[in-house]
């Protein structure tokens, strides 16, 4: 969940930067405005970290696969944003030291309080990277992968995955088993559905 930071002037990039290696939280930056990132669930925890360990392995020596540690830049100037898994091919990311610019996947983990955002304003927000092949997000409350897929006309495409099925990840060439990005995960309760439908930036509240 990501929470507004109260009290700081509008800060450049650069001032964003030095100013959160002194923080104990990550934030995300928007316009010179800063939002903490808190923490989520064990559920949300152990998917990306099931995630992020299938594409390393089938990545290994190839891409880049970082995790929700990993800033990724919409533009050199922001917004910049913590995607719970990232991967990256383009030699321009290998040697960066702040921020990737050029993701070809990226992954969510939806939780009732960020479903909404991660749907719309943070899909709006990754669909202006020209290098995005696929945008995934994945349910933390029942098994359901949904994968937006970006052809070669730059025509977004939506394929919903549920339990039992192979998902097919077709920016990094991998096949896989819905089952194997929850293995060993205790899925978070069930509860009221989030309505989807909003598409405006605003970030998600407590």
């Amino acid at each position: 969940m990501v929470v507004a930071t109260p009290g700081l002037s509008r800060l450049t990039p650069q001032e964003y930067f030095e100013w959160e290696e002194q923080q104990e939280l990550r934030h995300e930056y928007f316009d010179g405005e800063v939002f903490a990132m808190t923490g989520g669930s064990l559920a949300h925890a152990d998917i990306a970290l099931n995630v992020a360990t299938l594409l390393r392995t089938h990545l290994r020596g190839r891409c880049k696969v970082r995790n929700s540690d990993a800033r990724v830049g919409i533009s050199e100037n922001g917004p910049f944003v913590y995607p719970d898994v990232s991967v990256t091919c383009d030699d321009r990311d290998r040697t960066a030291r702040q921020f990737s610019r050029y993701p070809c996947l990226i992954v969510e983990v939806v939780s009732p309080s960020t479903e909404a955002y991660d749907r719309s304003g943070k899909f709006a927000l990754y669909r202006r990277l020209e290098s995005l092949q696929e945008y995934v997000l994945i349910g933390s409350e029942r098994k359901t992968v949904d994968v937006f897929r970006r052809d070669r006309r730059g025509v977004w495409t939506f394929v919903p995955y549920s339990e039992g099925d192979e998902i097919e990840l077709a920016s990094v060439g991998l096949t896989v088993a819905i089952d194997a990005i929850y293995e060993d995960v205790v899925l978070e309760p069930s509860a009221t559905p989030v309505n989807s439908e909003s598409g405006n930036l605003e970030r998600p509240s407590g």
